[in-house]
């Protein structure tokens, strides 16, 4: 299919996960794509996935510093952005007691500080009309116990989508948000879990899912692909939940 012929995206955290689906369904659509990650491991093995075509930058998604050398980089290999998904992100569940104050900094700074920062970085690099997609998460929504600091910063998210796409309209670019429900990606194991722990977590997560299932990184992959092409053009500030229902108990 050829729904981003001649479009660049850059890809936050895409070497594993829903943002490798979305690179590797970037690059299949046509599109010239730039992704980011941190660990050396899963960069060599996105690397080998998507070929030598994908531009890769090893970067700190909570670091203002990296984000404007994220732009810088993708400005000199581009000339100009049309798509962003920011997808990087941690993970971080605790009981309201076992947080500190460096966690929660951590949280913020890799689920909200960055994105809005990149955001900022690029704006003389997105051209008219571009698209922003904000992968944000159903917890936002939910109340999930222990997942207070991560649910704020998802949060936080989805009223970016709503106010970023009111101030940058006039500029051509649309900002509109993914919240993905449980899905099936490499995130679970790096709670710190063990297996025990994360069958039952897993068990209890599916009773409270009505379609009785995890979603798969290309479930959520195929909607930051329409938001992103020409397909949207007329959808801004909105939220599309992809979570089996589990918002609707």
């Amino acid at each position: 299919m050829t729904r981003l012929t001649n479009k660049t995206a850059l890809i936050t955290g895409g070497t594993s996960g829903i943002g490798l689906e979305t690179a590797r369904q970037f690059v299949a659509e046509g599109a010239r794509v730039a992704i980011t990650g941190t660990n050396p491991a899963t960069i060599e093995a996105a690397r080998a996935a998507l070929g030598p075509g994908v531009l890769i930058l090893q970067a700190d998604a909570g670091n203002i510093a990296s984000q404007q050398d994220i732009a810088r980089q993708v400005q000199q290999a581009f000339g100009k952005l049309d798509i962003l998904f920011v997808n990087a992100g941690v993970a971080d569940f605790r009981p309201v007691e076992a947080w500190d104050e460096a966690g929660f900094d951590r949280s913020v700074a890799v689920n909200l500080k960055g994105p809005f920062f990149l955001v900022q970085a690029l704006l003389p690099v997105f051209g008219n009309p571009a698209s922003v997609v904000l992968n944000t998460s159903i917890n936002a929504r939910i109340g999930m116990p222990n997942s207070s600091v991560y649910a704020a910063t998802k949060a936080g998210l989805i009223s970016l989508a709503r106010t970023l796409s009111g101030e940058l309209i006039g500029r051509g670019i649309r900002v509109n948000a993914v919240s993905p429900g449980p899905i099936s990606t490499p995130l679970y194991g790096k709670l710190g879990l063990s297996e025990a722990d994360l069958k039952a977590m897993a068990s209890g997560i599916m009773d409270q899912i009505p379609a009785k299932r995890f979603g798969q990184p290309s479930e959520i992959a195929k909607a930051v692909v329409f938001l992103a092409s020409d397909e949207s053009a007329f959808t801004v500030g909105s939220e599309l939940i992809i979570d089996g229902g589990m918002s609707n108990l």
